[in-house]
């Protein structure tokens, strides 16, 4: 029985660790080591409940609302406010991938508030529902719909003419 258990949870780790991460970076605009941590700690979270894993109707949708609470959690604590240098070496794409445009729309993420950043990845990253991002973000779903067309409205106005620029290439 044990070892059933472990076996499910490695399968479902392996299965999401990557989608899990993709949210993670978009949440933390880019930083991949901080993304890593929230990641670790969410599947250490997951581990904790998976024995209780068959009261949960969706063991994926739960890690993403575990994930967004351990970072909205972290952008509370004191110590959040370092920050690695914003110089990114100088270091070959991949082929084919805009990275001028990814840099400039993560920029622009991390200038929003930590729960403006989670609205936006909720919804239209991982798009849930306003009534799932409410109860990840544990608010109202009023409020969700208020904070979404602010952060909208905010992402518009950092990106300004920037984004038009490179839609045009």
């Amino acid at each position: 029985m044990r070892q059933t258990h472990a076996d499910g949870y490695l399968d479902f780790a392996a299965n999401r660790a990557g989608h899990l991460f993709r949210s993670a970076c978009l949440l933390t605009s880019g930083d991949t080591h901080l993304a890593e941590d929230l990641v670790q700690e969410t599947l250490g979270r997951m581990y904790v409940v998976w024995g209780r894993a068959s009261k949960i109707d969706n063991p994926a949708g739960y890690a993403q609302t575990v994930l967004v609470r351990a970072f909205l959690s972290h952008q509370r604590r004191r110590s959040n406010r370092e920050r690695p240098t914003p110089d990114l070496p100088d270091v070959p794409g991949e082929a084919g991938v805009d990275t001028t445009l990814r840099l400039t729309l993560l920029d622009a993420l991390g200038r929003l508030a930590p729960k403006d950043r989670a609205v936006l990845v909720l919804r239209y990253w991982e798009d849930r529902s306003i009534e799932e991002t409410a109860d990840a973000m544990r608010a109202s779903s009023s409020s969700v719909r208020t904070r979404s067309v602010r952060a909208l409205a905010k992402l518009r106005e950092l990106l300004g003419g920037t984004l038009a620029e490179f839609a045009a290439n």
